[in-house]
């Protein structure tokens, strides 16, 4: 019994040693990076902070007038709309939805006031504009009627 009362009182030491090895590794770990790290300076305003951040705009990605990473229209204003938008949703959020120039501004004060987006400043016209332009609402009617179909009979 007493030969059983120290085994375990070994193991518990053992485990209270190694459990204080990994909380001074863990601290230790903390200060050197607290030490040592320097935030990135401050350069600018947050709008030119998030557009400096966004990957460049490269020409070579438009075929046939969609840029081939996100879908969208190339027009102007789209390196904007994939610096401040495609960050937080898929662009396929833009694309599957259609609102005038006032439909846009509502969407962007909703995320503003719920989705935590930031102050777009300067760059909320041309955004606004840009999606204006290429995903206004659509006008749809009837499909068109079928022409030059042979029709058949069912027997």
């Amino acid at each position: 019994m007493e030969d059983l009362l120290k085994r375990k009182i070994n193991q518990l030491v053992l485990i209270l040693r190694f459990t204080v090895l990994l909380v001074l590794v863990w601290f230790a770990g903390s200060v050197c990076l607290l030490k040592f790290y320097e935030p990135p300076p401050n350069s600018g305003t947050p709008e030119q902070q998030i557009t400096a951040m966004a990957p460049v705009f490269d020409a070579s990605q438009v075929v046939e007038g969609i840029h081939v990473a996100t879908g969208l229209k190339a027009g102007e204003g789209l390196q904007l709309v994939i610096a401040n938008c495609t960050g937080c949703h898929s662009a396929k959020l833009i694309t599957q939805n259609r609102a005038t120039k006032e439909g846009w501004k509502s969407i962007i004060n909703w995320m503003q006031a719920t989705q935590n987006l930031w102050d777009l400043g300067n760059n909320e016209e041309p955004i606004v504009t840009y999606l204006t332009k290429n995903y206004a609402p659509e006008q749809k009617g009837r499909r068109q009627p079928l022409q030059d179909i042979e029709w058949y009979e069912l027997k």
